[in-house]
């Protein structure tokens, strides 16, 4: 039996939604600004966003590992340059542990929907099951990599065999000795496809267009090395002090001067050269637009396994599939006992399975499919009142280290709630020509970047080709518009001792529960 909204647990200062870097982030700089009265609520039932869902063979990181971590709980204990996934899962269960969070958590809980409300200057927050939650406040922290995309190919309903998502990847099916067909190139396929070449009898991999790839340093790290970091937390913030300078220096190319990154498209098409001698194959892999365009991948394994010959690099596409084989676009079939599917993420359109309704009845996605994804600071959304947005629109990165973005945005976000409370106010609604202005400056930063002008077509553009996932330039110039928040964008409204009995508009006729106090402030 759901829970009734009038239980205690159901009313809260504010809900945050997801339990990853974002989400327990959030959870961490509330608690920093004496915000306590805070649930967050996980679909799942455990900790750690994408890096609980994705478990596939070879899944790491593919920013140093020194940087992929929160500086307010830094981890000097990596074992590798780039962290494989148990480890970065493993460091955000420790963070909830060490850091006393796993009691905000409520596990089970996958939001399908929210609803403002103008009178009681509340969220609603629905469920999966039919539960509901009240707060004044709602972060999302879901995220751009949760949900998985899977191509909708003729034929693909009739297939017998085995067929998943690498974001849901299925251990009970066995790879050895089967054919394994893998549709799709990114970020997740060139980190499985060398693990599970050689272990298949045979992989055919579709790629539709290949992507610069680079060495990866990866190497162990020393149990010296890591011991003597622990033991020097000012050298190890030094260190990742070097490390984010030396990331964000890529900048430059990326979006001041992309003629910079030349040097580095000839290192990775040396890169391919080094590892293939089909000179067929060195065509098929070699891209034709600018590096940076698209994400730039990392790997030392992922050319070695094309090359071998139990691997078949098809770049015709697929015109359909039929119950044991596919056919590729040229018309030829091939039989297939397993499909995996390395094709990312829903990014641009994320929120369109949310029911998010703000001020007048309009919802977000109505909002956005009539204006584009437009946000002040990639956070916050005119006629949506106390609603933030992780690592929302325009806040994602192709050089650097997205958790020093979610930083920014926590910290921001804490700054807002506190801002509300100190004023006496009931919430704060980014004033409309505060986020055209502020759009409207990203998306004249981006014309001049490579995402705009590397000739590709990418995932970091919406339907209509407008880049809505891209931060564009240095972090750092981020970080000084978020550093504080200014009240003047803002409209704050309705005092929060004026706020309706909760109880009355229910129509329950029994006491309302006191409205949660802002614990710590002011």
């Amino acid at each position: 039996m759901p829970e009734s909204v009038t239980d205690q647990d159901s009313v809260h200062e504010v809900v945050v939604v997801g339990s990853g870097f974002a989400g327990l982030g959030q959870l961490l700089a509330l608690r920093r600004a004496g915000i306590t009265d805070v649930v967050l609520l996980e679909k799942a039932d455990a900790l750690g966003g994408t890096w609980r869902d994705n478990t596939y063979p070879g899944c790491a990181c593919d920013i140093p590992s020194h940087m992929y971590s929160l500086s307010t709980v830094p981890n000097p204990d990596w074992s590798r340059s780039y962290s494989p996934q148990p480890e970065i899962r493993a460091y955000l269960e420790r963070v909830a542990d060490d850091e006393d969070l796993r009691g905000h958590v409520r596990f089970g809980q996958e939001m399908t929907g929210a609803t403002w409300d103008e009178q009681r200057r509340t969220w609603t927050v629905r469920t999966r099951g039919g539960r509901t939650w009240t707060a004044r406040f709602l972060v999302s922290g879901l995220g751009a990599l949760h949900l998985p995309k899977t191509p909708d190919l003729p034929g693909a309903e009739t297939f017998t065999g085995a067929s998943f998502h690498s974001a849901r990847w299925d251990h009970d099916v066995d790879l050895r000795g089967r054919k394994v067909a893998v549709i799709g190139t990114g970020a997740s396929a060139i980190q499985f496809v060398p693990q599970i070449a050689g272990v298949a009898a045979e992989v055919q991999l579709y790629q539709r267009t290949p992507a610069w790839v680079l060495p990866k340093g990866d190497r162990p790290l020393s149990g010296a090395r890591r011991r003597f970091l622990a033991r020097h937390p000012g050298v190890h913030r030094a260190y990742r002090a070097a490390m984010y300078a030396a990331l964000e220096s890529r900048a430059v190319g990326f979006n001041a001067n992309p003629a910079l990154l030349k040097p580095v498209e000839w290192l990775a098409t040396q890169h391919i050269k080094r590892s293939i001698d089909d000179p067929e194959l060195v065509a098929k892999l070699t891209p034709d637009y600018s590096i940076g365009c698209k994400r730039v991948l990392v790997s030392n394994d992922y050319y070695p396994a094309l090359a071998r010959p139990d691997v078949d690099v098809i770049t015709s596409g697929v015109r359909e599939v039929r119950g044991s084989s596919i056919v590729d676009g040229d018309g030829t079939e091939r039989d297939v006992d397993v499909i995996i599917y390395g094709t990312g993420f829903h990014v641009t359109d994320a929120y369109d399975g949310l029911e998010i309704t703000g001020r007048g009845g309009r919802t977000l996605r109505e909002t956005w499919a009539a204006e584009g994804m437009a946000t002040h600071l990639g956070m916050t959304v005119a006629d949506f009142p106390n609603l933030f947005l992780l690592l929302g629109p325009n806040t994602g990165l192709g050089h650097n280290s997205v958790v020093f973005m979610i930083e920014c945005q926590t910290r921001y976000v804490a700054q807002a709630i506190t801002a509300v409370h100190a004023s006496g106010m009931g919430g704060l609604d980014v004033r409309a020509e505060v986020q055209q202005r502020s759009n409207a400056a990203v998306q004249q930063r981006l014309e001049k970047g490579i995402w705009t002008r590397g000739g590709c077509t990418s995932w970091y553009l919406d339907a209509a080709g407008v880049n809505r996932t891209i931060w564009p330039g240095f972090t750092v110039r981020y970080w000084w518009e978020t550093r504080h928040v200014d009240t003047t964008d803002f409209e704050f409204f309705g005092r929060a001792a004026d706020a309706v009995d909760e109880a009355e508009v229910a129509g329950t006729g029994e006491p309302a529960p006191a409205p949660p106090a802002p614990a710590g402030v002011g």
